[in-house]
């Protein structure tokens, strides 16, 4: 490394300078209040943990998305964190494994991964979000979904909108109404995914185009997907959909993209995706998965979501008001000082006769017992 390379991070890493880190906290502390309220008892997990245990207590978690590397200790394989969900999982199965059911945890921390995503280059972001362990009916589902909007609006996001999808449509669908051959299933919801209409019909799930049109405003494209559910296969998640958007109706703009699987690698029969207006991409995921037991057995159901507020916390870095900050010269009287961030001011004391309040970023100075704007 050269010299002038010395203080170079690497890339998709970065610092948060002061206002972005108020900004930060900001939002885990608004978002940590709502969950509180709500009865979510907050947990704290370790950056680092065995490669083996964050990767086989949830179907679908990506381990080639985690930095791995040999624990000098143990000699074992570890990984650093890419989702906190996994980690929550492992609490609800060994330390809570006695804690009544269902139970509500709420977690935040910094999550890493090899690499970005799509054509977001960082690698590092704030994950915070809540898990409801034991449940996941069309109530738990409901709950969380209220949960994630009230949060999200709480840290400072407007124009919520929730877009819900059935992540295990196609399995759903090919094991009865629409058979599909087992080597053409991962195919058809690729070309799902991806909206592809010819590709769809080249990997033999031409009888699936009806799902690429049932999309858009909640109310219509729940219509169109009952109408293509000529068999009554997805009546009970069609049923639990329509419920749970009456729920949260009025809370934020409602659409439908029952085959959208982009990001959902381990949820079951709900899914969710949710976003702010003002800010790029989505704001964070949830929905209904399954906790896996010893040896992958005895799954619990459990319903959550996660929401990644960096987008938010920088689009309030930017706005961000002024601190009332206070400069206290030195000899202050230490008494009125203490009054004074009592209702609300932040104070900077003098170290020397030569500190300058305009210079250490202070608006007003302490001046008989009184803030003296500078």
């Amino acid at each position: 490394m050269h010299e002038n390379d010395r203080d170079l991070l690497p890339e998709g890493l970065g610092d948060r300078l002061p206002q972005q880190a108020w900004a930060s906290q900001t939002v885990r502390r608004a978002a940590h209040d709502v969950l509180a309220s709500h009865g979510y008892a907050r947990v704290e997990t370790p950056v680092l943990e065995f490669e083996k245990a964050l990767a086989s207590r949830m179907a679908g978690v990506r381990v080639r998305r985690m930095f791995r590397f040999m624990d000098p200790v143990s000699l074992r394989m570890l990984a650093m964190r890419s989702d906190i969900t996994a980690q929550v999982a492992r609490i609800a199965a060994t330390g809570l494994a006695q804690a009544p059911r269902p139970l509500r945890l709420s977690y935040s921390g910094q999550v890493v991964t090899v690499k970005g995503d799509g054509l977001d280059p960082a690698r590092e972001r704030l994950q915070v979000g809540a898990e409801l362990i034991g449940a996941d009916s069309v109530h738990a589902a409901a709950e969380i979904v209220e949960l994630a909007i009230e949060a999200l609006r709480a840290a400072g996001a407007a124009g919520v909108s929730v877009d819900f999808t059935l992540p295990d449509l196609v399995d759903t669908l090919s094991a009865g109404a629409l058979p599909l051959p087992a080597s053409g299933i991962e195919a058809v919801r690729q070309m799902l995914d991806a909206k592809d209409a010819g590709g769809l019909v080249d990997a033999g799930g031409e009888a699936y185009l009806p799902l690429l049109y049932a999309v858009g405003q909640f109310d219509e494209a729940i219509e169109r997907l009952a109408a293509f559910d000529v068999d009554g296969v997805l009546a009970s998640r069609i049923a639990g959909l329509r419920a749970i958007a009456a729920r949260v109706n009025g809370k934020a703009r409602l659409t439908l993209d029952p085959s959208e699987r982009h990001g959902f690698e381990y949820q079951s029969w709900f899914g969710f995706t949710i976003y702010a207006d003002g800010i790029p991409g989505s704001m964070g995921r949830g929905g209904t998965y399954a906790i896996l037991g010893g040896a992958g057995l005895d799954p619990e159901p459990a319903t959550g979501f996660s929401l990644y507020p960096d987008p938010l916390i920088e689009a309030l870095t930017a706005v961000a008001a002024e601190e009332r900050r206070l400069f206290l010269p030195l000899g202050h009287d230490r008494e009125v000082a203490a009054r004074q961030r009592a209702i609300g001011w932040i104070t900077v004391a003098a170290l020397s006769e030569t500190d300058e309040p305009m210079a250490l970023g202070c608006s007003h100075r302490l001046e008989g017992g009184q803030a003296v704007p500078v």
